[in-house]
């Protein structure tokens, strides 16, 4: 199994200065050779005769050699992942104005995107708590990271392939991917069922309710200050958006993680597996009030069934999702609707002390 570990850099103000500039020039490199590709190849670019048209232009430009064969494969990599959305309907239609933009002009790439490199052009020094990666300026040795123990003991044991440079929020990252053994799967004694939903993010066949009201009460607020940021009209307020967007989906990331990880602790305590409910969509069969849209297009149900999923992989539990309205009633414990209990706050209205 594949995961990431992700590390925080630490230069100097020089490191921090070469470090910019590397992935500035990597990615007007990765633009001059998006515009070849588009201009010889449309959107089929292919790796090997984009090596033989860009790779000497590349080098002369002052790129390593490692560096100037992840650009080119970055661009593939790219133009690949554009042909499949446009495959899979991600921009419309054939004749939709977000495809025929998408087609009309090679892939630009952002100044400060991220770069990947691979052993030759970056090496780690775990006890030192050090990296020597490549820059443009030369290799900048005794780079010094910060990560927990136990990012540094996966590191150590399980690091594979490549690393992504990224500067995201003013900080320097680096992003390490590990191939992580699965355990061996036991024989369940029973399942746990789990239920997704907006006002209880999950709730378990054990009767465990992880209640989502609070991540409800975060994004209206998120929502009030969006909104008044959204009326200034100016580009402060874009970027200051932006941030909040940011910030927005690390609380509702680390809510789900928090969920998934309980959730599997007990799965793998009692040695059951995890049944979820398929919601695949689900945004398209539902219909809500105006005043309840976003609330529904905002609900992180498929991030917290992947986070269960990988974390039931990687401690021996199995994962399965089962159809919501055929095998509810097999599998999470619940009865027939003339058969459950009365629930007050639903079909009493509002909860009055008895």
């Amino acid at each position: 199994m594949k995961l990431v570990v992700q590390v925080r850099l630490l230069p100097t103000p020089e490191q921090a200065a070469a470090l910019t500039d590397t992935l500035h020039q990597v990615n007007t490199a990765a633009d001059h050779v998006s515009a070849v590709a588009f201009a010889r190849f449309g959107l089929r670019a292919r790796e090997l005769p984009l090596r033989r048209l860009c790779y000497g232009d590349l080098k002369a430009g002052g790129l390593g050699a490692q560096a100037a064969q992840h650009v080119i494969k970055r661009v593939v990599d790219a133009y690949t992942a554009l042909r499949a959305g446009m495959r899979g309907g991600g921009l419309g239609g054939p004749g939709s104005k977000r495809r025929r933009k998408a087609e009309a002009k090679p892939i630009a790439f952002r100044p400060e995107a991220a770069h990947t490199y691979d052993d030759r052009c970056l090496s780690w020094q775990l006890d030192a708590g050090t990296v020597s990666i490549w820059t443009v300026r030369g290799r900048a040795k005794h780079l010094r990271f910060a990560c927990s123990p136990e990012q540094a003991k996966t590191l150590a044991a399980h690091r594979r392939g490549e690393s992504d440079l990224v500067h995201r929020d003013g900080k320097w990252l680096l992003i390490a991917t590990c191939d992580i053994p699965e355990p061996q799967v036991y024989e369940p004694a029973d399942w746990v069922g789990v239920d997704r939903g907006i006002v209880n993010l999950a709730t378990t066949s054990d009767g465990d309710n992880h209640q989502g009201r609070r991540l409800d009460r975060y994004r209206r607020w998120q929502a009030r200050k969006r909104a008044e940021l959204q009326a200034k009209r100016t580009r402060a307020a874009a970027r200051l958006l932006k941030k909040r967007a940011r910030r927005e989906a690390r609380h509702a990331r680390h809510v789900n993680h928090t969920i998934s990880k309980q959730v599997v602790a007990v799965a793998a305590r009692t040695g059951r597996d995890i049944a979820l409910e398929e919601l695949g969509g689900i945004r398209g069969r539902v219909t809500v009030p105006r005043d309840q849209r976003a609330r529904l297009s905002s609900w992180p149900f498929r991030q917290l069934g992947a986070f269960i999923e990988y974390k039931a992989r990687r401690a021996g539990v199995a994962f399965i999702e089962v159809d919501a309205t055929r095998d509810r009633p097999a599998v999470t414990g619940s009865r027939e609707r003339e058969q459950r209990p009365k629930d007050r706050t639903r079909r009493l209205g509002p909860f009055k002390a008895e």
